[in-house]
């Protein structure tokens, strides 16, 4: 075995150490499954509230995925084959909402998209159309936050994939829009299903951002994590019940595409993707 992957070359106490970076991770999740009320958990989860949230949650994450397509995998490209100035600034402005905390993001598309907002007023004078504290602002909120993942993962794609692809089908005669639809596509097929999952998930699991510009109105905004954070002062039983839901699908998630992010081989360099 080579000797950079032998464990026998780790040094204990970096052993030792990152046991208990597992276990800082781990306790969290064990805490919850021990507190888990098992004998009502389906009955938390089946009832109409939660229902309704998760419904609300479905629809508005699969809308902010489509979204996240629709202009994420031009912006991608963009970054990726593209050379302007500021490319770097623009990227980082694309991607920031990585960091920024859900609650900034949301506080900040208020002011962009609400009723006096930069454009928001412009919306609402012109064509009486109000997106926060709407199930239209849920969506713009979750596809602020889910977006840059998207854009992330296609653009390293982007970047690894050979460009004498595509050079040998515009030599023969192809548009590029038809380069992109039969070469390109397909070729990046994997890493775009990667990046939709993971804006989807992370659609699903907003909060902050849609809080804060949507509010929480039951059928209309209330998602499920902002069930969650309610049902921890009404009926703690049922907050621990559906966050292990979303944590069920954030680490299914994770594991089905943790390929896409080290697709390395054995004796390879892994390829970071995120």
């Amino acid at each position: 075995m080579n000797a950079r992957r032998s464990g026998s070359t780790f040094p204990a106490p970096a052993k030792a150490l990152a046991a208990i970076a597992v276990a800082f991770f781990s306790l969290p999740l064990i805490g919850l499954l021990w507190r888990a009320p098992w004998s009502h958990a389906a009955e938390y989860v089946t009832d109409d509230a939660s229902l309704t949230a998760l419904k609300l949650s479905l629809i508005c994450s699969v809308w902010a995925t489509a979204l996240s397509i629709v202009f994420g995998v031009p912006l991608a490209w963009l970054l990726a084959r593209v050379k302007f100035p500021g490319r770097r600034f623009v990227r980082a402005l694309c991607t920031l909402s990585m960091v920024l905390p859900p609650v900034v993001g949301g506080v900040a598309l208020f002011f962009a998209l609400g009723r006096r907002g930069i454009v928001g007023q412009y919306l609402d004078r012109w064509f009486d159309f109000r997106l926060p504290f709407t199930t239209a602002g849920v969506v713009v909120a979750q596809t602020f936050v889910a977006m840059p993942f998207l854009v992330v993962t296609v653009e390293a794609a982007l970047r690894q994939l050979d460009g004498r692809l595509e050079d040998a089908s515009r030599t023969l005669g192809a548009s590029s829009w038809y380069t992109f639809r039969r070469v390109t596509l397909p070729a990046i097929r994997p890493a775009l299903a990667a990046g939709a999952v993971l804006a989807w998930a992370r659609a699903l699991g907003e909060f902050g951002a849609t809080i804060t510009f949507a509010g929480n109105f039951p059928g209309t905004t209330q998602t499920l994590p902002l069930s969650v954070y309610l049902a921890l002062d009404t009926n703690p039983e049922q907050a621990i019940v559906l966050a292990l839901v979303l944590i069920a699908v954030s680490f299914a998630v994770l594991i089905g595409l943790r390929d896409r992010w080290f697709a390395g081989g054995e004796g390879e360099a892994p390829r970071v993707l995120l």
